[in-house]
Parts: C-alpha cells; sequence; structure tokens
C-alpha cells in the first residue's frame, strides 16, 4: 500500500503517478485509507490540520508517489447573486450557524441543507441544489474535524451562564 506523508509545493520533474478523488469530509482527515482513482490503495498519513484542496499534490516518503487530490462532486447548495449586501447577510447567517462555507464572488456554497435552503430563501435569494466540488474557507477546519462541541476555540465566546447549586448539609 502506498503511504502518502507529504505535500509538494514543487513537484520538480517529477510526473503525476495518480490521482485520487475525495469529498470535503474526507480531505479535512489527516489519517485515512484511499482507493486512488486507479484502483490502488493508499493511506493518507499526514499533518493534523489541514484541509487538502482540490488540485493539492501529495508524495510518499521515498519520493516515487506524486499524488493529485480532486475535489469531488457533492450534494450542495448553491445561492448566486449579484447584490453584495444581500450575499453578505446570507454568509452572516450561515457563519452564525457555524456552516462550513464556500465563498467567491457572487456565490455561496455549503454541504446541501434543505432547512438552510429556507432559510435563505426567505431573505429573499435563490438557492440551487446541486452536485459539485466542495472547497470551504479552511477557518472552519482549523482542526482536524470539523464536529460541532464547546470542547473547542473557533474566535468567539459561546454564554454559559455559572449556575450555582444549593450546598448539601
Amino acid at each position: 500500500m502506498i503511504v502518502l506523508t507529504r505535500r509538494i509545493n514543487d513537484p520538480g520533474t517529477h510526473g503525476e503517478t495518480g490521482s485520487v478523488t475525495l469529498d470535503v469530509d474526507s480531505r479535512i482527515k489527516s489519517r485515512l485509507r484511499v482507493t486512488l482513482d486507479d484502483g490502488r490503495e493508499a493511506g493518507l498519513m499526514l499533518e493534523r490540520g489541514h484541509l487538502l484542496r482540490g488540485g493539492e499534490l501529495l508524495g510518499d516518503a521515498e519520493g516515487t508517489q506524486l499524488i493529485r487530490v480532486l475535489a469531488a462532486p457533492e450534494a450542495v447548495s448553491t445561492v448566486r447573486c449579484a447584490d453584495p449586501h444581500l450575499l453578505a447577510r446570507a454568509a452572516y447567517h450561515l457563519g452564525n450557524r457555524h456552516v462550513p462555507l464556500q465563498i467567491e464572488p457572487g456565490l455561496l456554497r455549503f454541504q446541501h441543507d434543505h432547512v438552510l435552503d429556507d432559510m435563505l430563501r426567505g431573505l429573499g435569494l435563490t438557492v440551487e441544489a446541486e452536485q459539485a466540488p466542495f472547497e470551504p474557507e479552511a477557518g472552519a477546519y482549523q482542526s482536524a474535524s470539523h464536529n460541532h462541541s464547546h470542547g473547542h476555540s473557533h474566535g468567539h465566546a459561546h454564554d454559559h451562564p455559572f449556575v450555582r447549586l444549593p450546598a448539601h448539609s
């Protein structure tokens, strides 16, 4: 099995030896067994806390393998809007819900969720459910997992009031 341990910034004269197509939930993991697009088995053993982007190159420790990461099409909701204020409002409401979000000029994209789609339609936006590669902003993926719990830090405070329980006598 091929073990991919390095991100390659400069492939030099080495040509690509394969590719792997992964959805965003797989691209946030640093340890993962994958099947390359040509059917070979490989393992990811990368440093933690980095979202793999479509187009990145990975290599093995020996320098014999150069594998291109491809972002797989997946179920997403896409909002296209020429009004920057309305698009900013949509981004605000999605961010307030800690939704990983792809932001491009005139476009917002997130993993498909009909409840969020309805919320955005309520703001006057058109939401299209489609299959497309999802490349969210890296800020939501500074740690290896994107599960939401209060045992993490993401740059803002939550209000957790202190409640004093009555003393037992």
